[in-house]
C-alpha cells in the first residue's frame, strides 16, 4: 500500500555492486588451506555472502574449535586488502545508483563489510554523491542469512521495510531480505544462478547492474508496493 514515507532501494555490495565475490573466495580458500582444513573452492564460493561466523559453520562445522576462527579471519581480512586498491565495480553499477536517485528513491548501501573494506568499496564504486546511507559489520549483531543488516540499513536510512526493495547476489540477500518480507531482486554476477535465485525466492533477476537498470523502469525497484 503506498504511503507518504519516502521510498529506497538496499543494495548488497560484494558481487552486486563491486566485482568482488571470487575474491573472497580465493581468499577465504588460502586461510582455510593455510591453516591445514582444506576446503573445495565451489564449497567455499556458495558460502559467500555469509558472515565469517556463519561462514565457517557452513564449512567447517558448529562442533569445530572456534578457538582457530580469529585466525582464519585474520588471514582472509590479509589475503583480500591486497585486492583493495583494484576492487572493479560490476557493469552499470554507478549508473544504477544515479539512476535510482534521479526516481527519488533513497540509495542505501547495507553491507556487512568491515569499516576499512567499505572505504574500498565506495572507492571502486564512485559514487558517493548519491548514496544517502551505508552500514558496516559494526551495525548487526549477526550476519546474513539474519535480517540483522537490513534492520540497521532501514533505521539509518529511516525508511520502513514496506517501501524498500533489496538488491543482492546470493541466496543468503533473498533470505535475509524475507524475514523482514522485503523483496529481493536478484543478480547473477555474484556467480549464483538464476534458477537458485528464484528457487529462494527472489522475485526477479538480472544478469548484472546494467541488465536491471536497462529495464529499471519496468522491473520490482521502481514499482509501488
Amino acid at each position: 500500500m503506498r504511503t507518504d514515507r519516502p521510498a529506497g532501494v538496499l543494495f548488497d555490495v560484494d558481487g552486486t555492486l563491486v566485482d568482488t565475490t571470487y575474491l573472497h573466495t580465493v581468499s577465504w580458500w588460502e586461510a582455510l588451506r593455510q591453516s591445514d582444513q582444506p576446503v573445495p573452492m565451489a564449497t567455499v564460493h556458495r558460502s559467500i555472502g555469509m558472515g565469517s561466523d556463519k561462514l565457517l559453520d557452513h564449512l567447517l562445522g558448529p562442533e569445530r574449535d572456534r578457538d582457530a576462527d580469529a585466525k582464519l579471519r585474520d588471514a582472509h581480512d590479509t589475503l583480500y586488502a591486497e585486492y583493495w586498491e583494484r576492487l572493479t565495480p560490476l557493469p552499470g553499477a554507478a549508473d544504477l545508483l544515479r539512476a535510482c536517485a534521479e526516481r527519488g528513491l533513497r540509495v542505501v548501501l547495507a553491507t556487512s563489510a568491515s569499516e576499512q573494506e567499505v572505504g574500498a568499496l565506495r572507492h571502486a564504486l564512485n559514487a558517493d554523491d548519491v548514496i544517502d546511507t551505508v552500514t558496516s559489520s559494526a551495525d548487526a549483531k549477526q550476519s546474513k542469512p539474519a535480517p540483522d543488516i537490513l534492520v540497521a540499513a532501514l533505521e539509518q536510512s529511516g525508511l520502513a521495510a514496506e517501501r524498500v526493495v533489496f538488491v543482492g547476489d546470493s541466496v543468503w540477500d533473498v533470505a535475509a531480505a524475507g524475514k523482514l518480507d522485503i523483496p529481493c531482486v536478484g543478480l547473477t554476477c555474484g556467480g549464483t544462478s538464476r534458477g537458485e535465485l528464484a528457487g529462494a525466492g527472489a522475485v526477479a533477476v538480472y544478469d548484472d547492474p546494467a541488465a536491471l537498470l536497462a529495464t529499471l523502469d519496468d522491473s520490482p525497484v521502481t514499482r509501488p508496493r
